[in-house]
């Protein structure tokens, strides 16, 4: 209203003056919202991580007994990579990467025309492309894992029992102890695999939703401001939109990652 207002005036230079104004404050606002829910994101990743590594240890242990040590070791090398993976890429590059692409779609509206679209372009397509890849990835090394450990597992862990119930007298009580001991540790490593899981996704519930919440906010406000307001104005709320919808990705595929790698170790057979 105060841009529009501003044009009615002979000179222009009022009306220009009046919008960098007007654009440098709501840039301004926008940018630092943006900064605290990023910060947020960050402390969010951090925890879930802090979670994993506490996690792993006990967890992949009920797996070694369940399971077996192939399957145990391979698995829980793969949780130590994905914390690395989160660590160095998602939260060093990745996220600064999002902050970037985010000031710079807020700067390519600054004029009327678009001088910085490609290379925000190009940083996008950079972070989608190294969220599919990453997530491509280690679903892939989870099937795989999943499909062949579990089952050399369960040849050597065959190969014993039927060796201790080969054992004249005693093998029949061997035999059925075994049943009992490999019953309960599938038990309580399951146990533990479903509490793991639900706790991963209450970790990346909360900030998921908030920023799901302000994105939608943010494109909701864009589309009702289209028909009143300087284009400018709305390329540069829907521009801090994009970037909160890039901060959504992110919390989804790692949260993904790491119930994925549970979920598969939990189901797998024994």
């Amino acid at each position: 209203v105060f841009a529009n207002f501003s044009g009615i005036f002979p000179n222009r230079q009022i009306s220009e003056i009046s919008f960098y104004l007007l654009y440098l404050l709501l840039f301004t606002v926008c940018l630092n919202g943006f900064r605290m829910m990023t910060d947020l994101t960050a402390q969010r990743l951090t925890t879930l991580t802090s979670f994993m590594k506490v996690l792993g240890p006990v967890y992949f242990l009920a797996v070694a007994v369940a399971n077996g040590g192939v399957t145990s070791a391979a698995f829980y090398n793969l949780v130590l990579f994905l914390i690395f993976l989160v660590e160095l890429l998602i939260l060093n590059v990745l996220l600064p990467f999002v902050q970037v692409y985010t000031i710079l779609e807020l700067l390519n509206h600054l004029s009327s025309e678009e001088y910085l679209s490609k290379m925000a372009d190009l940083i996008h397509t950079g972070i989608d492309w190294s969220i599919k890849t990453l997530l491509a990835c280690v679903v892939g090394l989870n099937l795989v894992q999943g499909m062949l450990l579990p089952v050399i597992d369960s040849v050597k862990r065959g190969v014993v029992t039927k060796t201790a119930e080969a054992i004249p007298g005693i093998g029949d009580a061997i035999g059925g102890m075994t049943e009992v001991v490999l019953g309960t540790t599938v038990l309580i490593k399951n146990s533990i695999g479903i509490t793991g899981a639900i706790i991963c996704v209450g970790i990346c519930a909360v900030p998921f939703l908030q920023v799901a919440v302000v994105a939608f906010l943010y494109k909701l406000v864009a589309a009702v401001i289209q028909p009143v307001s300087d284009q400018r104005i709305v390329g540069c709320i829907s521009g801090i939109g994009k970037g909160y919808q890039l901060l959504l990705r992110i919390i989804f595929t790692t949260g993904l990652l790491f119930l994925l790698t549970i979920v598969i170790v939990t189901a797998s057979t024994t």
